[in-house]
């Protein structure tokens, strides 16, 4: 079987997908239900999987709801992003003990394994791209990102569901998972029997299917794995025209609509904390009592917070309008200027965790419509 011929795994066997990865020393990591939503965290078995259940989404709205089936991955995705694993939300970055006249500076220990990523979708790839960009482009990488990064296993899924404000079509980078993973998987035979579709992506991923169970899957099993992602791409729960967005944005900073989404923003900075492409960060230093240890500890921060374009004599950003609009132009229009791609993937977190239920998408409709009156 060549490295390009999908292959086949009994959904029965996907145990021993599992099973291989913490064999070979990886921290295995997908999908779980918990408090009523789908999170990413440690997994040991098919059954800590979100097994029947999926999500309903809507601006401000989530909701975790069983499904008529036995899907494995038969959500869109939920609050967390792997950039929770990539990028910590809390990273202590060195602690500092003082002996007399000598000080010890003690880094931060890299984690002790390696990550396997399961249940990857194609816009969340394109997210973890972006980031890799942000903090391993340029001459100012980041140590604490490379060494989560490089040794990382990806196993993707590609969605058979678009939630309700999914738009990775129109920012293209979903709903197929077309780079940046060792293994792909799309769930097949929801009408008789079910089985995963696996494509390869690297030398990693092709060794370690060798050593599963797998055949090579017939015309029939790759047409349907295909008639799978070209539903999930025709049922978007949203659409963002993404041509000229800089270009748009940057002229209409001074647009009445920011005016308007500043009277609803609760400027809660719940959407940058969703976002798995949002990279700020503050950095606070701290030291006992005794004056005896410190340390630095970087944390998430947002450009919501008033605090965060805090320089001597005060914050440059007071207003809820200036906030907002920072981070819509920052995300769609001046992120190309830095990284050369726009900042969105499509995935619609910060829709769905917005309490007010501030759309993105309509936002930039608005405003390319009163460019058209």
């Amino acid at each position: 079987m060549s490295a390009t011929t999908p292959a086949v795994l009994a959904l029965d066997d996907f145990q021993s997908l599992l099973d291989a990865l913490a064999e070979r020393g990886y921290r295995v990591v997908g999908p779980t239900l918990r408090d009523r939503a789908i999170v990413y965290d440690d997994i040991d078995s098919v059954s800590d999987l979100p097994v029947g259940w999926t999500d309903e989404q809507e601006a401000g709205r989530y909701r975790a709801v069983k499904r008529a089936d036995d899907a494995l991955f038969g959500y869109a995705v939920g609050p967390h992003s792997w950039k929770k694993f990539l990028h910590p939300p809390v990273l202590r970055m060195w602690r500092a003990r003082r002996d007399g006249q000598d000080v010890q500076l003690m880094p931060e220990q890299a984690p002790e394994k390696p990550f396997a990523f399961i249940g990857v979708r194609a816009c969340e790839l394109h997210a973890i791209t972006i980031q890799d960009r942000v903090f391993l482009g340029g001459a100012h990488v980041d140590p604490h990102y490379r060494v989560r990064r490089e040794g990382a296993f990806i196993v993707a899924v590609n969605c058979a569901v678009a939630g309700g404000t999914c738009f990775c079509v129109s920012m293209h980078s979903g709903p197929k998972a077309e780079a940046g993973f060792d293994l792909a998987l799309t769930e097949i035979g929801a009408g008789g029997e079910r089985a995963l579709l696996i494509e390869t992506g690297s030398d990693k991923g092709r060794e370690l299917l060798s050593s599963l169970a797998h055949r090579a899957a017939r015309a029939e099993e790759i047409a349907e794995g295909e008639a799978i992602v070209a539903r999930t791409a025709d049922s978007m729960g949203r659409e963002m025209r993404s041509d000229g967005m800089r270009e748009l944005l940057a002229r209409n900073l001074e647009h009445s609509r920011w005016d308007d989404v500043a009277q609803r923003c609760l400027t809660c900075g719940n959407c940058t904390m969703v976002c798995p492409t949002c990279f700020c960060t503050s950095v606070e230093d701290s030291s006992d009592l005794a004056g005896v240890e410190s340390s630095r500890t970087r944390r998430w921060d947002s450009c919501f917070t008033v605090d965060f374009s805090y320089i001597h004599g005060g914050s440059v950003r007071t207003s809820a309008r200036a906030r907002y609009r920072q981070w819509m132009t920052h995300k769609l229009a001046t992120w190309f200027d830095q990284f050369g791609t726009s900042g969105c993937v499509g995935c619609g977190r910060c829709i769905t965790w917005c309490p007010v239920g501030i759309d993105i998408t309509e936002e930039v409709r608005a405003i390319r419509a009163s460019e058209a009156r």
